[in-house]
């Protein structure tokens, strides 16, 4: 059912936990399913994300996602962040169950929470970055998968 990458960043995750003074913190859930994950960044003066954390509450899935979303943007500019998909998280683990896609949604729109908080606490606008959901069951029959 599961991936073994899945499974690895379920069983042992990769960046857990809180970054103090992070430069942008984001939390969305999925009322639907009662996942919660919030994600914080350290982003530097050239706008590149030095350290991605996340704290996650949920199922095994949602826990691997937010794992690998911390992995994919860690070095990135906040622009290529920006394009790290659902989609993107999903084939960095090799997939993940149709029930399960929305994990990987919740991973997108912590990544782009995160992005948002900073863009607002400097005063900045990130171009192609919408404000995030709160609740990614919002529009979520609008997604494609």
């Amino acid at each position: 059912m599961y991936s073994e990458k899945v499974m690895d960043h379920f069983q042992n995750p990769r960046n857990v936990g809180e970054i103090e003074d992070a430069s942008g913190v984001g939390t969305v859930g999925n009322a639907k399913c009662g996942d919660i994950m919030r994600m914080y960044l350290d982003i530097d003066e050239n706008g590149v994300i030095r350290e991605a954390r996340f704290k996650t509450f949920g199922c095994g899935a949602a826990v691997a996602t937010s794992s690998m979303a911390t992995e994919l943007v860690k070095g990135k500019t906040v622009q290529e962040a920006l394009l790290v998909t659902n989609r993107a998280v999903m084939e960095a683990l090799d997939g993940l169950p149709p029930v399960k896609v929305h994990c990987s949604l919740l991973a997108e729109e912590a990544i782009h929470a995160a992005l948002w908080d900073y863009a607002e606490k400097n005063h900045i606008v990130i171009e192609g970055l919408e404000k995030p959901r709160s609740d990614i069951h919002e529009g979520e029959e609008e997604e494609e998968y």
